[in-house]
């Protein structure tokens, strides 16, 4: 296409680039039944059938209104980016990014889908598939924090690494993954976007599980704003300092203390489980205030 027609392109507004744009990558299709032969690093059009998902995909949700949405644009316009895969096989490819492409492409009935097709190893394909995943912009905080635990534990880099290879700051990269020391219950809230990193970055200023759980739950029902919920968290960390350092307590064995713990998530407060060889013991329940104790009895039906 010479100089002045690419301008004309441009000037018929978006409707003619995306023409454009649908013509490209339609074009592998005709004359194009398999793709055996086809380069490494090239684009091809490859059945559905012979895509396999990458278990290590670091995304774990699709809102199924969104991927129906998509799937009806793809019954008008095909796939407008291509998904990325790399070949494991002869007639196999597993997937590193594009998943709800994948899907929705299933759910419009197509046959095959473009694909970049691309080469690496193991580690390489795992690497590869979570930093593309990363630069998407609709993953939550959750995801991008499991993202970078991923390419920590799997592919052996620091948090140093990651904020280099992701273009972040340290810090930045150290706060999602701050994120991951929070209950599996402010984890989901987050994920779900029921919670804004905002949120959990203030209940994470607080040690304790069930402290955490306590001004988590009081933001969802109150609808507190990020800065009650940073007033709560240091007014409790105040009023809970201890005034002088206290013996460690015994550790339980471990059947107990996962009765503990279950007792913990189930009252959403600290539980302690004193337990003496005789067999003996007490539980201790420990509520903030009185609405807080209200709560508690509820939970034990008094």
């Amino acid at each position: 296409m010479s100089q002045i027609n690419k301008k004309q392109g441009l000037g018929k507004g978006i409707r003619a680039l995306l023409d454009t744009i649908d013509d490209e990558v339609n074009a592998p299709r005709e004359g194009v039944p398999a793709v055996s032969g086809q380069n490494a690093n090239s684009i091809a059009r490859i059945p559905l059938d012979q895509i396999i998902v990458n278990p290590k995909q670091p995304r774990r949700d699709f809102e199924p209104q969104a991927l129906q949405e998509l799937a009806e644009s793809i019954k008008l316009h095909d796939v407008i980016q291509p998904v990325t895969v790399i070949k494991v096989g002869n007639t196999t490819y597993q997937l590193i990014s594009g998943e709800r492409r994948l899907r929705a492409s299933k759910m419009a009935g197509l046959i095959d889908i473009p694909a970049y097709i691309r080469t690496a190893d193991s580690q390489g394909i795992l690497e590869m598939a979570l930093l593309e995943n990363l630069q998407r912009e609709d993953l939550n905080a959750i995801e991008i924090a499991l993202s970078y635990r991923q390419l920590m534990d799997e592919c052996g880099l620091t948090q140093e690494q990651v904020s280099e290879r992701m273009k972040k700051e340290r810090s930045t990269v150290a706060n999602y993954l701050r994120l991951l020391r929070l209950p599996p219950d402010v984890q989901k809230a987050v994920r779900d976007s029921l919670l804004t990193m905002g949120h959990a970055r203030a209940i994470i200023g607080l040690e304790h599980v069930e402290q955490q759980l306590y001004v988590f739950r009081e933001t969802m029902q109150k609808g507190l704003s990020v800065r009650q919920v940073e007033q709560m968290v240091k007014d409790m960390s105040v009023e809970l300092a201890p005034s002088a350092p206290k013996p460690a307590p015994a550790k339980l064995p471990i059947a107990y203390k996962r009765i503990e713990d279950s007792m913990a998530s189930h009252f959403s407060t600290k539980v302690k489980l004193d337990r003496k060889k005789s067999g003996k013991g007490n539980i201790l329940i420990e509520f903030y205030n009185d609405e807080d104790l209200e709560r508690i009895m509820a939970k034990i039906n008094l």
